[in-house]
């Protein structure tokens, strides 16, 4: 699904990803960990064009990406991204955070179809329409993460756990190829991190592709089927959680799992 190849992205005189090569299948859980400033959530963001990468090239779905000739916005909707810090719009209601990407692609899409004269005989004909469907299937996720009851709340009254929550099914309502988390859990009180992780377990369980910055290394060893090691800009190792944690190979790995198993 993602090939990346000789990734580099500097910041002025800051080299911050120095060579990255990695293939992520579909299906796949990647877990990426590693010290702070080591790249991960550069390497992140360079992956949905977030950064543009100074060199190298992203194949997503047999397009490259990281070329600036790409219409990078056609191809960020077959990929999802869940932050840090939620990145919800306080101004807006928890169903409206869920239904905006959603109708707003679809309207661009419903113009065009009526100006190609495309439209599909089952499709909606209206914005109206559009919002009601968008509306249904938020809800629908709402239900599956029990907030249903939090639809038409603004996200300042939600606990951290929560809101993560949302974060995650917003990111599900463009129905994704690939989600990508930047370390979802590390703004969360310790007792909100399970409900988190248990979604993304159960995502992982029904073979969404899956690529983590996290510092759970419980979760990494349960959920990754790869593991990346990442320092000073580079994949130092890459291996099957089983293998990666039992038997790193690499001495700087070896270094980092002392400090934090």
């Amino acid at each position: 699904m993602i090939d990346v190849i000789d990734l580099k992205k500097t910041f002025g005189d800051l080299e911050v990803l120095k060579g990255i090569n990695v293939t992520i299948n579909k299906g796949d859980i990647v877990v990426v960990i590693g010290p702070s400033g080591s790249g991960k959530s550069t390497f992140l963001r360079c992956l949905n064009c977030m950064e543009d990468p100074t060199s190298g090239s992203i194949i997503f779905n047999g397009v490259d990406i990281a070329d600036m000739r790409v219409d990078i916005n056609i191809h960020r909707r077959h990929m999802g991204m869940v932050f840090q810090h939620f990145n919800l719009f306080n101004n807006m209601t928890v169903i409206e955070n869920i239904m905006m990407a959603p109708v707003y692609v679809r309207c661009k899409e419903l113009k065009k179809a009526k100006r190609k004269g495309t439209l599909a005989p089952d499709a909606p004909k209206t914005k109206a329409e559009i919002k009601a469907q968008a509306r249904e299937e938020a809800l629908e996720l709402l239900r599956r993460i029990g907030l249903e009851d939090k639809a038409d709340v603004y996200p300042s009254t939600l606990s951290g756990g929560q809101k993560q929550r949302v974060a995650i099914v917003r990111a599900l309502a463009m129905k994704p190829d690939v989600i990508l988390f930047d370390e979802p859990t590390s703004a969360l009180d310790p007792e909100m991190v399970g409900e988190v992780l248990d979604l993304m377990k159960e995502l992982a369980n029904e073979g969404m592709t899956m690529v983590v910055v996290t510092h759970e290394m419980g979760f990494a060893r349960e959920v990754a089927n790869r593991v990346l090691f990442m320092d000073q800009g580079k994949i130092l190792e890459e291996a099957p959680p089983e293998e990666f944690f039992a038997h790193p190979k690499n001495e700087r790995t070896k270094e980092f799992l002392s400090k934090v198993l």
